[in-house]
């Protein structure tokens, strides 16, 4: 049996799955990355990814969440100052200006990251960008395949920050080899579709020797009027496109896997939201975000574990590996 991981985008409400992740790790002997053979995840889902292929646990990258997250979207300060920050930022939006800095980012990631190559990760990752200057797919990719030759080589920084450069809120991230790349989540924010196609096409996994296990970042419920004009419409447009690419993309592994006719493959965890409570870009929501995964952990445990977690995943043998100078 092949265990696969998809994480969708969604900003700081990456929290939630995060901190599910972390509340399943507690019961486990490793970190969670181990127990599957690959990890896909976009936007703030593919720093989540990295983080995980790179052997860290899910309770570190929760901490990154919760400790750098008010940095990262410029709200530490409080009171008249933080008002007058916010209204700058709605400012930059009409002037098609990135919201936020990616320093805050950048220095949050090379904190975990460090310089480590792509190359190192210990499980097999996918993680989609896009890019801009051709219009075309952007995916990182270790070397999982022997056609797969040049990403390992690559700082998995620049993959993460490539991944989650969400237009707006953040400027397109220009690689260490000069690549411009912006976020995944344009074409690719639920992963899973394209992690069962990888398994299935590049990696030759039998379909029926699947197992999913897609995270997303909650559903926002959104409720369209048939009265609806486009001035209306025009601030849901990108959540609608969102929620399409999802649905699609959840179909995709549902028919290749043969779930749920033939079997059950594909385990999707995410919760129903009121639209706009948790925007992709408040920290103040953080906690709340806990709250929600913790509990759906504490529920979902005794259906995961026996499919998931009875044994870690084999050990990863890249076809190629990073070469280091001991000089």
């Amino acid at each position: 049996m092949r265990k696969i991981l998809t994480i969708d985008g969604g900003g700081i409400r990456g929290t939630f799955p995060a901190a599910f992740l972390a509340e399943l790790e507690e019961e486990l002997n490793q970190p969670i990355g181990r127990y599957f053979d690959l990890i896909a995840g976009t936007s703030t889902g593919g720093i989540i990814a990295i983080g995980l292929g790179m052997g860290l646990t899910a309770k570190e990258i929760l901490r990154l969440y919760e400790e750098k997250g008010p940095a990262i979207f410029d709200q530490t300060k409080s009171g008249l100052r933080g008002w007058v920050r916010e209204r700058s930022r709605r400012a930059k939006r009409f002037l098609w200006a990135p919201k936020y800095s990616t320093e805050p980012l950048k220095q949050a990631l090379e904190g975990i990251l460090g310089d480590r190559k792509l190359g190192e990760a210990q499980t097999r990752l996918m993680i989609p960008s896009w890019h801009p200057q051709t219009q075309r797919v952007y995916i990182f990719k270790t070397a999982h395949h022997a056609r797969f030759q040049t990403d390992y080589k690559e700082l998995a920084i620049d993959a993460a920050l490539a991944t989650a450069a969400a237009p707006t809120y953040f400027r397109q991230h220009i690689t260490a080899n000069d690549v411009g790349l912006v976020d995944g989540g344009l074409w690719a924010n639920n992963p899973t579709g394209i992690a069962v196609v990888e398994a299935i096409a590049t990696l030759g996994w039998p379909p029926n020797k699947l197992k999913v296990l897609s995270v997303g970042c909650l559903d926002d419920v959104k409720v369209m009027s048939e009265a609806y004009g486009a001035v209306r419409i025009a601030p849901q447009i990108a959540g609608f496109f969102m929620d399409g690419q999802s649905h699609g993309s959840l179909g995709i592994a549902h028919i290749l896997t043969g779930d749920p006719h033939e079997r059950n493959a594909i385990y999707r965890i995410s919760q129903p939201v009121p639209d706009g409570f948790y925007t992709l870009d408040n920290a103040k929501r953080i906690r709340g975000l806990k709250d929600r995964a913790f509990a759906e952990a504490r529920q979902q445990k005794p259906i995961l574990q026996p499919v998931f977690f009875t044994e870690t995943a084999e050990e990863f043998e890249p076809v190629y590996r990073c070469e280091y100078d001991d000089t």
